[in-house]
């Protein structure tokens, strides 16, 4: 990793971090990975720009558990020179900006003293509620076809629905919502003009709940005594909802994935609440929603494992790989995947992981939609091959582009509140 100008002290060569194994086969890239270049490897993303990719899990804490070392602080990038305006990377970074998601220290506390107590306030009985509802209806519009895409007709469009709800919108503008957010997680030519949607979506709650406050979480927001900015409100509403988005979808998805492409879990197909509960485990140690999260930036000069890591360099979190670590399978076993076992990176770790109230929601969201979707339609099945269901063509996000099932078709329940 250098500087600008400098020369790369990586003797091994730097990894593309591109291509098509990061989604068809990552496990063995990484561990292919992990035996060329070690617990830390130099890669490149896309356009040349020069970044550190964390393979180990020890070298995981190490970096987590070191905010004042690696803090989560973007300005400090040393490749900020290079980087062009439409970098089309950018979003998943992010510039500088005042959010609970890409502010640093003290600044970063400050938001979450914000968020955190606003996303705990959730009755978790209410939400499972309206999570059944939602469910009923997405699956109400497709049960009686005998067939659907379960990503595009179900799991993609119930977490947003859901956050629509508990950030306060009114049920009219859901669907609307969830479409913009669509059009800007699939980074196609839209995705600019998405991104001014997503936030005129904010910008319109945050005046509508000033004027009329509610019982939901832009108002809870609101009523903390610190004093933001409506800038200040409007990323954090924007972070939460992202967020809370595409690895939620995500989660239920690879997980209902699972259930049905491994034996294991068939009883899952006749009501086994346990194997519901093995499978999403299982999924955040194997298969998790966020391969790959950007990032840390080294406040100084300093080695990691044997890499010497300048200052201002951007060090990416491997998240699917350090859960692999040869280390930690030595330590806890393939068992920890159906045992529970949390200590897993899934939702990243130390003082910039996901607030674990926003875990739970996404637990929730994703566990209800499981169970309402094997309730209904309990013969589901897939509808191709296995080995023709097609990843998303990212290794920083691990989803399905689609999933096509078949299921002996039912009458819609309808009249859902």
């Amino acid at each position: 990793m250098t500087t600008p100008g400098a020369t790369c002290p990586v003797p091994h060569g730097v990894v593309p971090l591109s291509g098509p194994r990061f989604h068809t086969d990552p496990h063995a890239l990484y561990r292919e990975m992990r035996r060329d270049h070690g617990a830390v490897a130099a890669v490149e993303l896309l356009g040349g720009i020069p970044a550190w990719l964390v393979l180990g899990y020890r070298e995981m804490h190490q970096v987590t558990n070191s905010p004042e070392l690696f803090p989560r602080d973007v300005s400090l990038w040393n490749q900020w020179p290079n980087i062009p305006a439409d970098w089309p990377l950018l979003p998943m970074v992010g510039p500088p900006m005042p959010s609970i998601y890409f502010t640093a220290g003290a600044e970063h506390r400050r938001h979450l003293a914000m968020v955190e107590p606003a996303l705990e306030s959730v009755d978790p009985f209410e939400l499972r509620r309206v999570c059944e509802s939602l469910a009923d209806r997405l699956i109400d519009a497709f049960c009686g076809r005998g067939e659907a895409d379960l990503v595009a007709d179900f799991a993609e469009p119930l977490p947003v629905l859901v956050l629509a709800w508990l950030l306060g919108f009114p049920d009219s503008e859901g669907p609307g919502l969830a479409r913009t957010i669509k059009a800007l997680a699939d980074g196609g030519a839209d995705a600019i003009a998405a991104h001014g949607r997503f936030m005129q979506y904010m910008q319109h709650l945050l005046a509508m709940k000033r004027a009329a406050p509610g019982d939901d979480l832009t108002t809870r927001m609101l009523s903390y005594p610190a004093q933001f900015t409506d800038e200040e409100y409007v990323n954090d509403l924007m972070a939460v909802t992202a967020a809370g988005h595409l690895p939620t979808a995500d989660w239920l998805i690879n997980s209902v994935r699972l259930m049905l492409t491994d034996d294991r879990f068939a009883a899952a197909l006749g009501g086994g609440r346990r194997s519901v509960d093995q499978a999403m485990n299982e999924v955040l140690w194997e298969d998790a929603p966020t391969s790959i999260l950007a990032g840390r930036w080294a406040a100084r000069d300093t080695r990691l494992a044997d890499k010497t890591i300048r200052a201002g360099d951007m060090l990416l979190l491997g998240l699917a790989a350090a859960n692999t670590d040869p280390h930690v399978r030595q330590a806890v076993g393939d068992a920890a995947t159906h045992t529970g076992n949390s200590a897993h990176f899934a939702f990243s770790h130390g003082e910039y992981r996901c607030p674990f109230p926003a875990q739970q929601i996404a637990e929730t969201i994703a566990r209800t939609g499981i169970e309402v979707l094997l309730d209904r339609l309990p013969d589901i099945d897939l509808a191709v091959p296995a080995q023709h269901l097609v990843r998303r063509p990212s290794p920083f996000l691990r989803g399905m582009t689609s999933l096509p099932v078949v299921f002996t078709p039912v009458r819609a329940l309808g009249g859902f509140q």
